[in-house]
């Protein structure tokens, strides 16, 4: 099942593209439909398990250009406009397609396929690195396969800050204030890591001695931890349980 957006402010263009896609195939789940540039942004910057974009180029408050200047997604777009003459933008801003309305169905379904071939490379290619981590199974671990949209990203494990879990989902961040998707539990990302840099701090947070700032009393039995990152909108607490193995992990690695 493909998950899509649509970023389109015209209803009766909205309408025309779920009847396009219907006809085409049953496999598109649209999850969500933006109707401006602000709207996009702020849906975006929250890194949503999506695979495709389907957008216009003129919206009401703005080119839709602007969306992918703001935020950080490698999401692959198909550009559905009016207008031919933005098509080098378009592909300057994860374009891999470039449609002049009205799109007839079989425009859409060669966009289509053509997406399908680009997954079909990202699959491949995560199937190798993941083949290449296997066979190096019983050295110490020190990268992780992290995602960006439907790119796959090998991070070093010494750049994370911090992994942790909200809305169900699996993040970690890194040295650069980047955001990635883990395709893990918390639990099994702690299994994996052989390494003592990394510490399960709680239910929520795994995070890595490197990044450790300070740590202070919490309600007189508990500590907080500030980690020295940029990242400021984490309140990471060590509970009563776990803090005397938190002060020996941090005085002995």
């Amino acid at each position: 099942m493909i998950k899509a957006i649509i970023i389109e402010d015209e209803i009766s263009a909205q309408e025309i593209l779920f009847n396009t896609l219907k006809e085409i195939s049953l496999d598109i789940e649209i999850v969500a439909v933006l109707g401006s540039v602000k709207e996009s942004v702020n849906y975006l910057k929250g890194f949503p398990r999506i695979d495709l974009i389907f957008c216009d180029v003129q919206m009401a408050d703005g080119l839709s250009f602007e969306i992918f200047e703001k935020t950080q997604v490698n999401i692959p777009v198909i550009f559905i406009t009016g207008y031919d003459n933005y098509m080098l933008t378009a592909f300057e801003s994860n374009g891999i397609d470039y449609l002049i309305k009205p799109v007839s169905v079989e425009d859409m379904t060669k966009a289509l396929l053509k997406y399908k071939m680009l997954e079909n490379h990202f699959v491949y290619q995560m199937n190798a690195l993941q083949n290449l981590f296997r066979s190096l199974e019983g050295k110490r671990k020190t990268r992780m396969i992290v995602k960006r949209g439907i790119e796959n990203i090998s991070v070093r494990l010494e750049d994370v800050v911090m992994f942790y879990t909200e809305n169900k989902m699996v993040y970690a961040i890194d040295n650069c204030n980047k955001k990635f998707i883990v395709d893990k539990t918390l639990n099994e990302i702690d299994e994996e890591l052989t390494c003592d840099m990394f510490f399960r701090a709680n239910r929520q947070y795994i995070i890595n001695l490197n990044f450790v700032k300070s740590y202070k009393p919490y309600e007189k039995v508990k500590l907080q931890v500030d980690l020295n990152h940029s990242e400021k909108d984490h309140f990471i607490i060590i509970s009563q349980i776990t803090a005397p193995h938190f002060r020996k992990w941090i005085s002995e690695f």
